[in-house]
């Protein structure tokens, strides 16, 4: 077998683990919380306090991990510190117990996919290359695990009551220092040393001086952070309108059933023919349906209908929201940028929508969904800017390949 496809076996396995970990538990974690004795302001502010946390542990570890290049062996340590605060959840009941044991497996769980991500993109080939294997292979293989986990996770919570999410995501964070054990080492040496030492002092003003960088992480803040009501609350109004775990189960699949249709099928044929602030309009467009739908109805019918836009709401945005990146952004800026990117448009703006989220549906119940309308509604005219920054970026790259 040739050491790219025994690598790419190996990735698979340690995706599998990871995301079908996050399959088990992330859709009916919230739901699981409220049993706990939690109501929903803070079932709110937990795991928006959770998502904050990842924040900081995150881009800490991926330094430490960088420095010291045991990529695997943080993985390891971090997954069987996540799997032993998930058992905690058993025994935890109030407000601060859990948020004790919520924020010690956010400081656990905020490395493994960056890392993971990282330790395969390094091993992954580029589009102009032959060797390796596509990134997008193993992403796609830890979507389909999620989607296996939630509906395992759904009929298990249905059949033994919600503790079983819990122990199931704890098996599977169990199994992920085992596969991480035989996925190659990061690699390293002089090249990238030098590229390092010479990064910009000041890469943060940089960025900020790039205008089409600047308007594409809004507009991930403004449509990514969307989700923040529907991944807090929509498990437990589905819940509270009669919608069995199963079927809830199935209806949380559809949604990442559609990520893995656009990442892995359509999206770039997507991309091709709407451009990239065309894909970003379409994601914003199908996020003022999908909550509009969810903030009048739980008819399974009509939430079976609109969850598969989740491909369009998410994974397109973030396709285009990479190609603007990588077509504007200075490449000794990069891995900058794409922590900026995922500190303000994935995690800070999610972490303060989800505490909000909770307040709005403490007072305003299903309603708040249209708080998440709003939201992609005023991402339109910052695509629009996007837009001209993006005209006049190639204009100007247009001049001077022209002087030169």
């Amino acid at each position: 077998m040739p050491v790219e496809r025994r690598a790419l076996l190996r990735f698979i396995t340690l995706y599998f683990a990871l995301f079908s970990a996050f399959g088990f538990a992330s859709p009916f974690l919230p739901a699981f919380l409220a049993g706990r004795g939690l109501g929903p302001e803070e079932v709110g502010f937990v795991l928006g306090a959770a998502t904050a946390l990842r924040l900081v542990c995150g881009p800490i570890a991926g330094r430490l991990a960088d420095r010291l290049r045991a990529f695997r062996a943080e993985i390891a340590v971090c997954a069987v510190l996540a799997a032993s605060a998930a058992l905690l959840y058993l025994t935890a009941h109030g407000f601060w117990t859990v948020m004790a044991v919520s924020l010690l497996q956010a400081a656990a769980l905020a490395p493994l996919v960056p890392l993971a991500d990282a330790l395969s993109l390094a091993h992954a080939r580029p589009p102009q290359n032959t060797a390796g294997f596509e990134y997008g292979w193993v992403r796609g293989v830890g979507s389909a695990a999620f989607v296996a986990g939630t509906l395992l996770a759904g009929h298990a919570a249905g059949e033994y009551g919600l503790s079983a999410i819990i122990w199931l995501s704890a098996m599977a964070l169990l199994a992920i220092p085992f596969a991480a054990t035989f996925v190659p080492a990061f690699p390293g040496g002089a090249e990238s040393e030098a590229r390092h030492e010479e990064r910009p002092h000041h890469p943060w003003l940089m960025l900020l001086r790039q205008r089409a960088f600047v308007r594409v992480t809004l507009v991930a803040t403004l449509v990514l952070g969307s989700h923040a009501m529907y991944d807090s609350f929509a498990v437990i109004r589905w819940r509270e309108a009669g919608i069995s775990p199963a079927t809830i189960g199935v209806l949380w699949s559809e949604s990442v059933a559609g990520e893995v249709l656009v990442f892995l099928l359509i999206g770039a044929t997507l991309l091709r023919v709407l451009n990239q602030t065309g894909a970003l309009a379409l994601a914003a467009f199908c996020g003022l349906v999908r909550w509009g739908v969810m903030a009048q109805t739980t008819e399974v019918a009509a939430l079976a209908l609109v969850q598969p836009l989740h491909g369009f709401t998410f994974a397109l945005l973030h396709l285009a929201s990479m190609r603007i990146i990588t077509d504007t952004v200075p490449f000794d800026l990069a891995g900058t940028a794409q922590a900026v990117y995922g500190l303000v448009g994935i995690g800070g703006g999610t972490a303060v929508l989800t505490i909000l989220s909770g307040w709005l549906y403490a007072r305003f119940g299903p309603a708040g969904f249209l708080a998440m309308v709003l939201l992609c509604i005023v991402a339109f005219p910052v695509i629009w800017t996007l837009h001209r920054a993006l005209q006049a970026h190639r204009t100007s790259a247009a001049t001077e390949v022209m002087h030169t």
